[in-house]
């Protein structure tokens, strides 16, 4: 493989469903035994460029040993479709988004809903992780079942495509 294979995960400001996801993705990649592929998060949009984590989010993915400290929002680039090989959006609207940001039809290809990746998510049409931020705790709570019932979707799809390349 030349280059290591990257996941970026992208929600509106990068501060609370993308940042959860990236640490838990990440997370469950190495534990199958994939910790050279890369993950990432941004946003679709420029309002929390430079901020950290919301404290609510930090503070559920904490309870799972994860940590968002470091993290620092982000907006994803055009140029970001060049680098990336799997675009996750947590809902329809940064779908869309992403897809008319993308240069070409291969960079449109890349990107994918989170939750397409639970097959109960898929069984009951029920693709979105809702934005948890004007919510309440238990809100986030949400977002993180959500992203849990996915990682095993994604851990595997990313191993095919990881083997694929080797």
């Amino acid at each position: 493989m030349d280059a290591p294979y990257t996941v970026s995960v992208v929600c509106l400001g990068n501060i609370c469903r993308s940042p959860m996801a990236e640490v838990m993705i990440a997370g469950a990649l190495k534990q199958a035994g994939l910790s050279q592929v890369a993950v990432e998060s941004a946003g679709t949009s420029d309002w929390n460029e430079g901020s950290g984590a919301d404290p609510r989010a930090g503070d559920v993915v904490a309870r799972a040993e994860l940590d968002l400290s470091g993290h620092v929002a982000r907006q994803f680039a055009p140029e970001d479709f060049n680098r990336v090989d799997l675009i996750l959006a947590m809902d329809s609207s940064n779908l869309r988004e992403l897809r008319a940001l993308a240069p070409s039809q291969e960079g449109a290809a890349k990107v994918r809903l989170l939750r397409s990746f639970d097959p109960a998510a898929r069984a009951g049409g029920d693709l979105e992780v809702v934005d948890p931020f004007f919510g309440d705790p238990g809100d986030f709570d949400t977002t993180f079942e959500h992203i849990s019932a996915a990682l095993p979707g994604i851990v595997e799809f990313v191993r095919a495509e990881v083997a694929a390349r080797a």
